[in-house]
C-alpha cells in the first residue's frame, strides 16, 4: 500500500547568507514576521517597509537522508508539493529534479534511491514576471504591477482593498509518497441525477512503476452502498456506480446536505494487494444555469435539482493575504458567518487563488453554493508560452481537485476582462495581440466540457453571452454595478433591473477596535496617515464622504460620527440594491454583494472586516438575505409594498401599513391579508393617501408583518425634520450568562433611526446580536452582547449611536 510520510518539520529560510527556522506550510514574510526580522506590515504604514522582501530570492531547504527516500519495500518514492509560491528551482543533493513557474499547480518529482540537501529556490515574483513580460510583450491591466504575468495570486500584487505584500515560499503541504507496482494518479468522478436515481461515473488514470508494466490491476469504487470494480486496461479505467434513491443535496435553505463517501482503491490482481486508495465525500445533486432570452433579454438563473433559484450571494477574496494562515477552523468559522447572514453562494474571485479543500468541505456541509472563477482578473493576459502551457495545466489539476464538491456549481473564465477589452481602451493598445480571450472562450470551456461535464461554464463575469451586447450589459447575463459607488448615490441602484448582478457594494471603514489595533498611537481622523494608507481605492475617501454627504451633513471633526455614519450609508447602499432587486424576481435571478470578507485590516466593501468584526453591514446582510423579507420600493407613482417570499412554503400574513409622523401620530393606517406563494414576489402599490407628503418633512411610512418591518422616508436624511433623539438605556445580565454578556433595553421615547451599538467600544471581542434598529416612540429594543468588558449604563450609552438631526 502507498505509504505517506508528511514534510513539515526541519525546513530552514536561506538569504543572502543568513539562515533562520523556515514554517512548512507558510511564506517568507511570516518565517521573518516569527523571527522578529521585520514589522508586522499590517500594522501602521509598515507595509512600506516590507516591500523589499518580495524584490529577493530565497531559498527553503532541509535533509532528505538515505532512510527518507529509500525503497524500504517500495519500488518508488515520490516528492509532492501542493503549492509552490512561485517561481523556483528544485534541487536534491546539488542535481535539479525540476522548475516551477506556477502557484496554483501540483508537483510530483521521482526522487527514489537519491537524498541529500533539499533545497527549494525561488527567485522574485518580479524578476519572474518582468522575464515572461519581455518574451510576450506588454499588457494593459488596472494597476501598476505585473500580475498578469505570473500565474500566482493576483492580490499579492495589491488591489483596490489590499497590500502590496509580494510572497514566496511552499504554501501548501510537502509529502513524500513510497509506492509499487502502481498508483492512482488521477480520479474524476461525474456525479448526475436522473429519474431519482444517482449515477457517479469514476474515470480513473493510474500511473505505473517499470516492473508494474503489465500487470493485472483492478479498480474498485463503493459509494452509498453500490459497489464496482473492473479490470485495469492499460493506465486508465472508468467504473458506473448507481444509487436507486440517494438523498439530494440542496443549497442551504431548501434542503438538506445529505453527504456520501465515495471510496475509490486500486488492487494488484495478482496477488489481491492493495495498492493505493482515494477518498472523497460527495453529494447527489443537478445543476444547470438557464441563460434562455425572453422579453426582458437574456437570462443567468442557476437551476438545481430542478429548482429556479435566485442567489443570494457574496464574493469572497482570500482571507488572509499571507494564504498559508489561513486555516480550516478560520475558514469554517468565516463561512458559518457567511451562511448565518443568510447568504446561500460564495463567488471565489478571479484574482485570488484556488482554496484550499477545507473550504468546499465546509460549504458542502453549510449548503452554500460555490462559483468558482479561473484565476485572471482586471488584466489583458498574454496566450503565448510559458504562460498558455501553465494555464492549461493548472486548468486542468484544478478542475479535477474540485469537481467532487456538490457545493461547486459554476465555472466562471474570468473577472471583468472580457467588459475592459471592450469598455478600457485595451483593443486600441494591444494592436492585434492575444489578451485572454483565447483562454475564456476556447481553451477553459474546452477543458470543462472534457473533463466536468456535468457543470456549466461561463466566460466571464461580466459577460451578456456574446459580442452581440455589451459586455456588462445589465439586460443580458450578469452585470456589474459599479458606476453607483463610483459616481452616484445609492438610491440609484432602483434605476435598473439587471438579470444577475454579479458584483456592486459601498465602502466603509472598519470596527472602531480593529482601526486601534491596526493604527497604534494614531488620533484617528478620516485623512490621519494610517487611515490613508489602509485605503487603498482610488479617491476611497472622497467616494466615502460624498456617500455620506449626499445623505448626511459630513461632521467636520468628528471622527466617531463619521465612523458611524461611513457604517449607516453601506449598510442601507447594498440593502436598497438587495430590496429592489429581490422585489423584480424572477427577472434578476441573484445579487452576490462585494464583498463578505477582507485580507486585512482596510476600509473597503466587506461585512467581515481584516480582524473578523462584523460590521453593521453583515447584520443588515441577514435582514435582506432573509427567506421573507418585507419592503417599500419608492417609485414615481409613489411607494410600493414589495412582500417577497423566498421559503418553500406560503407565506399568509397580516400587513399593518402607517403613514406616521415623527411625534408618534399616525396619520393613515391599513390592514391587508396577503398570501404570497413559495418562491415568488408580491408587488402592490400603497394607497394614495398612506403615502407620506414629502413637503412636511416629518411624514414617513412603516410596513409591519409580524417581526419584519420596512420604512420609507421620502427626503434625505439631511433634509428630514428628525426630532432630537431620546431614549433610555438599561443594562441587565442575560439569563444564564456569565461576566461579559448583557442585554442592553432601550426604550425609545422618540423616532429613534438606525440605532447601532458599537459594541467593539465595550471591549475588542464583544459582539452583539444586533444591527441598526429603527425605534418608533415608546417601543422597546433588546440588544444582547456577548464578551463585553464594559458592562456600565453609561459606557453602554456611549456606545450607541443614531441619526441626529441635520
Amino acid at each position: 500500500m502507498k505509504e505517506v510520510v508528511q514534510l513539515s518539520e526541519g525546513w530552514s529560510l536561506t538569504h543572502e547568507g543568513e539562515s533562520l527556522p523556515a514554517h512548512v506550510p507558510g511564506c517568507v514574510h511570516t518565517d521573518l514576521l516569527a523571527a522578529g526580522l521585520i514589522p508586522d506590515p499590517f500594522l501602521g504604514q509598515n507595509e512600506r517597509e516590507v516591500d523589499w522582501v518580495g524584490r529577493r530570492a530565497w531559498t527553503y531547504g532541509r535533509d532528505l537522508g538515505a532512510a527518507d527516500t529509500a525503497q524500504e519495500g517500495h519500488e518508488r518514492t515520490d516528492l509532492v508539493f501542493d503549492g509552490l509560491d512561485t517561481a523556483a528551482v528544485i534541487t536534491l543533493d546539488g542535481r535539479e529534479l525540476g522548475r516551477t513557474r506556477n502557484m496554483h499547480r501540483r508537483y510530483r518529482f521521482d526522487v527514489t534511491g537519491r537524498h541529500g540537501r533539499l533545497h527549494v529556490e525561488f527567485t522574485s515574483a518580479y524578476d519572474e514576471a518582468e522575464f515572461v513580460r519581455l518574451l510576450t510583450g506588454d499588457r494593459p491591466n488596472v494597476y501598476p504591477e505585473p500580475f498578469q504575468y505570473i500565474r500566482k495570486m493576483a492580490c499579492s500584487f495589491g488591489w483596490d482593498w489590499g497590500p502590496t505584500l509580494v510572497t514566496a515560499g511552499i504554501w501548501r503541504p510537502v509529502r513524500l509518497e513510497r509506492w509499487s507496482t502502481a498508483r492512482l494518479a488521477q480520479v474524476r468522478p461525474l456525479v448526475t441525477v436522473t429519474d431519482d436515481a444517482g449515477t457517479v461515473e469514476v474515470h480513473v488514470d493510474v500511473e505505473r512503476t517499470e516492473q508494474g508494466e503489465g500487470r493485472p490491476l483492478e479498480v474498485r469504487a463503493s459509494v452509498a452502498g453500490a459497489q464496482v470494480r473492473t479490470v485495469v486496461e492499460g493506465d486508465s479505467a472508468v467504473l458506473t456506480l448507481r444509487v436507486p434513491t440517494p438523498e439530494l443535496w440542496w443549497p442551504r435553505g431548501y434542503g438538506a446536505q445529505p453527504l456520501y463517501d465515495l471510496d475509490v482503491s486500486l488492487v494488484d490482481t495478482g496477488t489481491d494487494r492493495p495498492l493505493d486508495s482515494w477518498q472523497r465525500r460527495t453529494g447527489f445533486r443537478n445543476v444547470e444555469l438557464d441563460r434562455s432570452a425572453d422579453e426582458h433579454g437574456t437570462g443567468f438563473t442557476l437551476v438545481v435539482n430542478g429548482v429556479r433559484i435566485f442567489a443570494r450571494g457574496v464574493n469572497w477574496i482570500p482571507d488572509d493575504v499571507f494564504p498559508s494562515r489561513v486555516t480550516p477552523e478560520r475558514y469554517r468559522t468565516r463561512l458559518r458567518q457567511t451562511a448565518e447572514a443568510g447568504a446561500d453562494l460564495v463567488r471565489i474571485w478571479g484574482g485570488g487563488i484556488y482554496e484550499d479543500d477545507a473550504f468546499y468541505d465546509a460549504c458542502d456541509e453549510l449548503g452554500l453554493l460555490v462559483w468558482q472563477d479561473f484565476l485572471f482578473a482586471c488584466a489583458a493576459y498574454p496566450e503565448e508560452q510559458p504562460l498558455r502551457g501553465e494555464v492549461e495545466a493548472e486548468a486542468r489539476d484544478n478542475v479535477v481537485r474540485l469537481m467532487p464538491h456538490p457545493s461547486l456549481v459554476l465555472w466562471n473564465g474570468n473577472n471583468e476582462n472580457l467588459w475592459g477589452f471592450r469598455d478600457w481602451d485595451w483593443e486600441g493598445s494591444l494592436a492585434g495581440d492575444s489578451w485572454g480571450a483565447g483562454y475564456y472562450l476556447g481553451l477553459l470551456p474546452r477543458i470543462v466540457a472534457e473533463l466536468d461535464p456535468t457543470r456549466p461554464y461561463a466566460a466571464g463575469s461580466p459577460w451578456s453571452g456574446s459580442w452581440d451586447h455589451h459586455p456588462n450589459d445589465p439586460a443580458h447575463g450578469t452585470h456589474h454595478s459599479w458606476e453607483v459607488w463610483n459616481r452616484r448615490d445609492y438610491a440609484e441602484y432602483r434605476d435598473t433591473v439587471p438579470r444577475f448582478v454579479a458584483e456592486f457594494g459601498w465602502q466603509a471603514p472598519p470596527a472602531l477596535a480593529t482601526l486601534r489595533r491596526a493604527l497604534p498611537g494614531e488620533r484617528l481622523a478620516p485623512d490621519s496617515p494610517g487611515m490613508l494608507h489602509h485605503q487603498k481605492a482610488d479617491d476611497g475617501n472622497g467616494k466615502l464622504n460624498r456617500g455620506v454627504e449626499r445623505h448626511f451633513v459630513l461632521p467636520e471633526g468628528d471622527f466617531d460620527r463619521w465612523h458611524y455614519l461611513a457604517q449607516v450609508v453601506q449598510a442601507r447602499a447594498v440593502a436598497a440594491g438587495i430590496e429592489h432587486w429581490r422585489s423584480h424576481w424572477p427577472v434578476c435571478a441573484g445579487t452576490v454583494v462585494w464583498q463578505i470578507n477582507d485580507c486585512w485590516p482596510v476600509s473597503s466593501w466587506s461585512a467581515i472586516d481584516g480582524d473578523g468584526r462584523l460590521k453593521p453591514l453583515y447584520h443588515e446582510l441577514r435582514r435582506v438575505y432573509a427567506d421573507r423579507l418585507l419592503t417599500l420600493q419608492p417609485s414615481a407613482a409613489g411607494p410600493v409594498l414589495a412582500v417577497i417570499n423566498q421559503s418553500a412554503e406560503p407565506w399568509h400574513t397580516t400587513l399593518t401599513v402607517r403613514r406616521m409622523h415623527t411625534d408618534g401620530t399616525v396619520m393613515a393606517e391599513r390592514t391587508l391579508d396577503v398570501t404570497v406563494a413559495a418562491r415568488t414576489v408580491h408587488r402592490q402599490s400603497v394607497d394614495a393617501d398612506l403615502a407620506p407628503d414629502a413637503a412636511s418633512a416629518k411624514e414617513f411610512l412603516v410596513a409591519d408583518a409580524g417581526s419584519l418591518r420596512a420604512v420609507h422616508f421620502p427626503l434625505r436624511d439631511k433634509e428630514f425634520a428628525y426630532p432630537a433623539p431620546d431614549y433610555d438605556v438599561s443594562v441587565t445580565s442575560a439569563p444564564g450568562a456569565v461576566g461579559g454578556n448583557v442585554e442592553v433595553v432601550v426604550t425609545a421615547h422618540t423616532l429613534v433611526r438606525d440605532l447601532l451599538l458599537q459594541t467593539d467600544r465595550l471591549g475588542p471581542d464583544a459582539v452583539c446580536d444586533t444591527g441598526l434598529r429603527t425605534l418608533l416612540p415608546g417601543e422597546r429594543a433588546r440588544l444582547r452582547i456577548r464578551g463585553a468588558v464594559e458592562t456600565g449604563a453609561n459606557a453602554v450609552r456611549a456606545a450607541l449611536f443614531c441619526v441626529e438631526p441635520a
